[in-house]
C-alpha cells in the first residue's frame, strides 16, 4: 500500500508494486498511474562556447599596470610577545604606519592628517568614538593553524577605511594585505577577505575579495566585482517576511 497525494489508501497491481521497488519512489513508472514523480521543466537553453577575439594578437610581455598586487611588509617596531599575534597592540600597529608613512598623516596638508591627531584619543579598539582605530579581528586566513590580524581605521577627514591583514614570521610582525577605500562593509568568509564599497552607479557596490596564496606569501586579490544591490533611487523595496527560524551565522572571534 502506498499513500495516495490525497490523503486515502491506493492499491497498487503486483506488477507495478515489483517495479517501484526497483525505482526511485518520485520517479513515475509507466502503467502504474501517477505517483508524484518528476516532470520536466522545459526546454534547455542551448549551451553558447566562449568567442575568442583576434586570436593573432601578440601576447603582452609585461604587466599593463602596477596595482600592488603582493603586499608583504615587516612592521618595524611593534612587539608580538612570544609570537602570539593577540598580545600584539593593534593601536601600537596603526601609530608605526603613521610614523612609516609621514607624508599621508602628518602636516596640516596630510590628507589623514586627523587620523594621526585623534590616536592620542585611543586606549582599547573600538571603545573611543574618537579614536580611530576599530575593533581587531583575529582569524587563521592562511591554513597555518593560527590566527591573523585583520585591523581597520578611518583614515579622517577623507572619510575612507582602511582595512589591512597581519601575520606573524619568526616573531616578527609582517602586514599581507593591505586596502582603503570608502568601505560599506567588511566580511571574513573561510580564509578570504571580502570588502564592500559603494558605486557611483545606482543600485550597485563594488565586492572585492582576497584570498591566501602560499607561493606570494600575502592575500592576493581573487575577485573584483560590481554588483546590483537593488538599492535604485526612488524605488521601495519591499520588506522581506521573518524567517520563522532564523539561523545566527557564526561571527569571527574577537578580542
Amino acid at each position: 500500500m502506498l499513500p495516495s497525494r490525497r490523503g486515502r489508501t491506493a492499491r497498487v497491481p503486483a506488477a507495478c508494486a515489483l517495479l517501484l521497488a526497483t525505482a526511485a519512489a518520485s520517479v513515475t513508472v509507466a502503467g502504474c498511474g501517477d505517483t508524484g514523480g518528476l516532470r520536466g521543466a522545459g526546454a534547455t537553453p542551448t549551451a553558447v562556447s566562449p568567442a575568442r577575439l583576434w586570436p593573432d594578437l601578440t601576447p603582452a610581455s609585461s604587466p599593463a599596470y602596477d596595482i600592488g598586487e603582493v603586499d608583504h611588509e615587516a612592521v618595524e617596531g611593534v612587539a608580538v610577545p612570544g609570537g602570539d599575534i593577540r598580545r600584539a597592540d593593534p593601536v601600537a600597529v596603526v601609530r608605526a604606519e603613521i610614523a612609516a608613512h609621514p607624508d599621508d598623516y602628518a602636516g596640516d596638508k596630510a590628507p589623514y592628517r586627523e587620523t594621526a591627531r585623534r590616536m592620542t584619543d585611543c586606549g582599547t579598539p573600538g571603545e573611543s568614538a574618537r579614536c580611530p582605530v576599530l575593533r581587531p579581528y583575529y582569524r587563521d586566513l592562511t591554513g597555518d593553524g593560527r590566527p591573523e590580524l585583520t585591523l581597520g581605521f578611518r583614515l579622517l577627514p577623507e572619510k575612507m577605511t582602511a582595512v589591512r591583514v597581519y601575520g606573524v614570521e619568526k616573531g616578527r610582525l609582517v602586514r599581507i594585505m593591505s586596502y582603503e577605500d570608502a568601505v560599506s562593509a567588511v566580511e571574513l568568509a573561510g580564509r578570504s577577505v571580502v570588502v564592500r564599497s559603494p558605486s557611483e552607479v545606482a543600485g550597485y557596490e563594488y565586492r572585492l575579495q582576497w584570498t591566501w596564496d602560499p607561493d606570494q606569501e600575502a592575500m592576493l586579490l581573487t575577485h573584483d566585482e560590481m554588483l546590483r544591490t537593488g538599492d535604485t533611487p526612488g524605488v521601495k523595496r519591499p520588506s522581506p517576511s521573518p524567517s520563522p527560524s532564523p539561523s545566527a551565522s557564526p561571527s569571527a572571534s574577537a578580542r
